[in-house]
């Protein structure tokens, strides 16, 4: 009998597949006394060399989907089970202390790990204890005969089940196999719900449970759009979803012929559409879908892609290719964003009780100002070849802004005296994410070329919710008033000043949202680059001169979020042209 379990529709979709359960196994055992040493000794080979047969077949999958760096990881593996102080060591102990090989495992790995842990002068020898960690919990795995899941390996279509995904699972979910992916926390805005829109397959985060109600191999349906999983469907159940997959296909085939097209309204007002994007390679996405631009370049993908900070000619030859690549179309490139929950393991960062609201963001790069300088050299160099335009992440008050400026204008001074040519005239401008700059954003638009409201983080500072919790998830609010008035003051001010303002966070590409936006004047919207072509179609349907009054209620007469979906949802049934 099929039952169906409720999360959050995180991207749009339809899959049918097996679960494959992402989840780690237990790997517990017990101490055992063992007679036959020359059958354990082979037994603890045996696990090793399939060990080392399993890190080739992922070491090549990561090189061919992640790049030459990317696979070393796995290479630094093999050294470890190929060198005979650490698996020889195992060996010894299990014949001298007559011991089972898992015990043994245990022992040595332990001892490893605590000797390299122990090098706190030596951070990359510190750094062995977590590779070692990892190769000791797939031989291990082998010798308890449990499967330890890798992503990299699937090989077939699947729906993926875990706990939660990180950026590294998600990287190595290849869209051919993996159909769609479940997990039991998150929201819209985990990382991973953003992945999977740039993946283009659906997901639905937040169910609570689906770990616990789907062993390896169950049949699941995955419906994307209203965030349903159907575990062990029946006919009918596969009937009604073909023919939801079947109408949203359609959906998808007329919105492809808007491609070419310009964003218009259907007053004739033209809006800019962008693509949020983390690497050179996501640039393929952004022409498929006919963006105009894009909104938003995370650079510190750049940074966590890297073994150690990335040099400045490094970055130079990324935000080239991106430029290039975009032929002369706007490209906003938001300078370094790591802290809160992106962490480099060769940038050290303090412990904090709440990195969300620490040491992060615009406040590393003015204390670590050799880093910053580095990425504004490299982004000026690039910006001789195309429309570059910087934007500063996490801006709280008007002084970081002008010493965040301060310092691109002293290396732009630099590199005109060295001859090195870029645009002197390229924009500048902030993240709108604190609420502090977004009630003075009339202060701030005196200052800035342009604004980019990061709906996600605001809405997170706003209503004091950690957007990774699925407990207070309920407080995502994108449509409460309180969220609509900073956004629509940081519109009114920035065009009071004759500055535009974009929007980079989730809710650009909220069907619900749009509507509200145009309303306001948003001028540029930049979403997943999946998005664009939806919220194309979207726009072409709806008059802005008739979306005030709807403006007006959501601002002053709705009171909920609910509310003003509900208000959103029945103007666009009925006004749609």
């Amino acid at each position: 009998m099929s039952t169906t379990l409720k999360g959050i529709a995180a991207s749009d979709g339809f899959a049918n597949a097996p679960a494959y359960m992402l989840v780690q196994p237990d790997l517990s055992f017990d101490k055992k006394e063992i007679t036959d040493i020359d059958a354990e000794v082979e037994r603890l080979q045996d696990a090793i060399k399939q060990s080392d047969d399993e890190l080739t077949t992922i070491r090549d999958i990561a090189k061919e989907s992640l790049g030459e760096e990317e696979s070393q990881v796995f290479d630094a593996h093999k050294m470890i089970l190929a060198d005979p102080e650490f698996t020889g060591a195992v060996a010894t102990q299990v014949k001298t202390d007559q011991v089972n090989a898992e015990q043994a495992l245990q022992d040595v790995s332990d001892k490893f790990i605590a000797m390299f842990e122990a090098m706190t002068d030596n951070k990359y020898m510190q750094e062995r204890a977590a590779d070692v960690r990892d190769v000791s919990k797939r031989v291990m795995s082998h010798l308890l005969g449990v499967k330890l899941p890798s992503p990299a390996l699937i090989d077939q279509e699947v729906i993926v089940v875990a706990h939660d995904l990180t950026p590294s699972d998600t990287a190595q979910l290849n869209k051919k196999y993996v159909k769609a992916f479940i997990t039991d926390i998150g929201g819209r805005t985990a990382h991973s719900a953003i992945m999977a829109r740039s993946l283009e397959i659906p997901a639905i985060v937040g169910s609570d449970t689906i770990t616990k109600d789907v062993q390896d191999g169950t049949p699941l349906i995955v419906d994307g759009v209203n965030g349903e999983a159907v575990i062990n469907p029946d006919a009918d159940d596969v009937k009604k979803y073909q023919q939801l997959a079947d109408n949203y296909a359609q959906e998808k085939a007329e919105w492809a012929k808007l491609r070419d097209a310009k964003t218009v309204t259907a007053d004739g007002r033209h809006f800019e559409i962008a693509a949020n994007i983390g690497t050179p390679k996501d640039l393929a996405g952004v022409k498929e879908n006919g963006a105009e631009a894009i909104g938003l370049y995370r650079t510190e993908f750049l940074y966590m892609d890297s073994s150690e900070l990335p040099s400045e000619d490094d970055q130079y030859e990324a935000y080239k290719e991106v430029l290039k690549g975009m032929d002369g179309k706007p490209v906003v490139v938001r300078t370094m964003d790591i802290g809160g929950d992106k962490h480099l393991p060769y940038l050290p960062l303090p412990e904090e009780m709440n990195p969300f609201l620490g040491y992060r963001a615009i406040r590393i790069s003015l204390d670590r100002q050799d880093i910053f300088r580095t990425q504004l050299r490299a982004l000026l160099r690039a910006s001789s070849f195309g429309k570059l335009r910087i934007m500063f992440p996490m801006i709280a008050t008007v002084q970081e802004f002008r010493q965040a400026k301060g310092i691109l204008q002293e290396e732009m001074a630099k590199l005109n005296d060295e001859g090195i040519a870029f645009d002197a005239n390229l924009e500048v401008g902030i993240m709108i994410e604190i609420p502090a700059a977004a009630v003075l954003a009339d202060q701030f638009a005196k200052e800035v070329d342009f604004f980019s409201i990061g709906t996600n983080d605001l809405i997170q500072y706003t209503m004091a919710a950690d957007r990774g919790n699925e407990h207070v998830s309920y407080l995502y609010q994108p449509y409460n008033p309180s969220i609509l008035r900073l956004i629509k003051n940081v519109i009114d001010c920035a065009h009071r000043e004759g500055k535009w303002v974009g929007m980079c966070g989730e809710a650009a590409g909220d069907s619900v949202m749009v509507p509200l936006l145009l309303g306001m004047g948003l001028d540029e919207y930049s979403m997943s680059a999946t998005s664009v072509l939806r919220v194309r179609s979207l726009m072409k349907h709806l008059d802005t001169n008739e979306l005030q009054d709807l403006v007006e209620q959501a601002l002053n007469v709705s009171l909920t979020n609910a509310d003003n979906e509900k208000l959103v949802n029945d103007f666009v049934a009925d006004h749609r042209k």
